[in-house]
């Protein structure tokens, strides 16, 4: 009896359907993993804003505590340029060793230092501890990107990186929820809140069970391999495969396209980046300078304003990916930097009371905070996979320079501006306009087709 006769599919078609089957559930499996993974990185990072101010307070000198915001922003600083640093050689490393094994590492890694930030002895090990979970911090954006980007199909890879990125709000949410519960333990709160940052370490059990490689990389590697022992042996290495006998960043680094796509990426997210880390800051501040000024309680209405600003990320990276699969990157990118330009001199100039101001930061947050989504939909797409993650993550987290840079110069630029109204705006636009124009040179339109080999 055939097959068909039997009702059993042909031979072909039966591969076919299990390996679909395969690679949907590695994929779920997969995403479910790195947003939990990057669900803690939101955690973590929106923690020392929260607690920051009570860190330095409880363990801080009389001298530290005369320059609270200084010290805070050290902290901020010190956590951005091991982000920087950690994101930069872990993308190198999950090129070389694979994107699930850097994933796992990065997790356990900041998972470790998290905790230890919790028995800081004193200000010095607090920012010595902020650098170095910094880097595990930023070590895991380029391997989730790649994996997720490498594993889920043409047609919907912007809804998964979305949902990756929307991890990161979903983080922020629950580390306010967490502060809000904790702080009436005392002065103790702040170590209780980053004792919760260790928790991730039990995602890496998860990993390392379900996720595995994309095939499209251990192709990569066998090929690698492959290719040094044959170069080894005296053999003839084909062009192609003499390519990968290169370091992943010489072989993106060095064709000339790749090199001018990378440095444009670069301007656009640092300019992206900038735009965030001068309102940010400033948005629960002006909230709560209108609540003060109606008779409300400025520190609370501050709190509100951080957390629906911070909140409305979710929905904003959500619909940015269902976008980016409908319309395309681009178009979408531009709705999305309009939309952040636009909303800036309306929330600052426009709006005079603090229920107001609460609407207009939920709108900010769901443009300013879900613009980032674009860049772990587009920015795999661009580059072969040979150098994917080296060149995603060199370009992601070299921006957090600039972010580090704007967090210690915030109270100078408005000091020279006048007002936080005056110096949000005045940057925030003029960051989004240059971005509006950055666009069109950025790299090709990527909606549905495959990622480059």
């Amino acid at each position: 009896m055939s097959d068909l006769e039997s009702g059993v599919p042909p031979l072909g078609t039966r591969d076919r359907t299990t390996t679909l089957r395969s690679i949907d559930r590695t994929s779920r499996r997969a995403l479910v993993a790195s947003w939990l993974g990057w669900m803690f990185d939101g955690f973590e990072t929106y923690a020392l804003v929260l607690a920051g101010s009570a860190a330095v307070t409880d363990l801080g000198t009389s001298g530290q505590l005369e320059r609270l915001p200084a010290y805070v922003g050290a902290l901020v600083a010190a956590t951005l340029l091991g982000w920087a640093l950690g994101g930069i050689v872990a993308g190198f490393a999950a090129d070389y060793l694979g994107r699930r094994r850097i994933l796992m590492i990065s997790i356990l890694w900041y998972a470790v230092f998290t905790g230890l930030t919790a028995i800081a002895p004193d200000y010095w090990w607090l920012l010595a501890l902020r650098f170095v979970t910094g880097m595990g911090l930023g070590a895991e954006w380029g391997s989730a990107t790649a994996l997720i980007g490498e594993l889920w199909p043409d047609r919907s890879r912007g809804r998964a990186a979305a949902v990756l990125q929307s991890g990161f709000g979903v983080g922020a949410i629950l580390a306010a929820l967490a502060w809000f519960l904790l702080q009436p333990l005392g002065s103790a709160a702040w170590r209780y809140l980053f004792l919760i940052g260790a928790l991730p370490a039990l995602i890496v059990l998860y990993v390392r069970r379900t996720v595995h490689d994309p095939e499209m990389w251990t192709e990569i590697r066998e090929r690698r391999r492959n290719a040094k022992a044959t170069a080894a042996g005296g053999g003839q290495v084909g062009p192609a495969d003499r390519e990968l006998l290169r370091s992943p960043f010489t072989s993106v680094f060095s064709r000339p396209h790749l090199r001018r796509r990378a440095l444009r990426l670069l301007l656009i997210t640092v300019v992206s980046v900038i735009g965030l880390y001068s309102v940010s800051a400033w948005i629960p501040q002006y909230i709560g300078q209108l609540a003060k000024n109606t008779g409300l309680p400025a520190s609370a209405w501050s709190a509100n304003g951080g957390l629906v600003f911070n909140a409305a990320s979710v929905p904003g990276y959500l619909l940015l990916g269902y976008l980016a699969d409908t319309w395309g990157r681009k178009p979408t990118m531009l709705v999305y930097y309009a939309g952040s330009a636009l909303i800036l001199p309306i929330f600052f100039f426009a709006v005079s009371t603090p229920g107001i101001a609460l609407v207009a930061a939920g709108v900010a947050g769901f443009f300013i905070l879900g613009q980032f989504a674009w860049m772990p939909i587009y920015m795999p797409e661009l580059f072969p996979t040979v150098g994917r993650a080296t060149a995603i993550s060199a370009v992601f987290n070299s921006a957090r320079i600039a972010g580090s840079f704007v967090t210690l110069t915030a109270g100078l630029l408005i000091s020279l501006l006048g007002s936080i109204s005056t110096a949000a705006t005045a940057i925030g636009v003029a960051s989004y306009v240059i971005a509006l124009g950055l666009i069109w040179f950025v790299g090709p339109e990527t909606k549905g087709q495959p990622l480059p080999r």
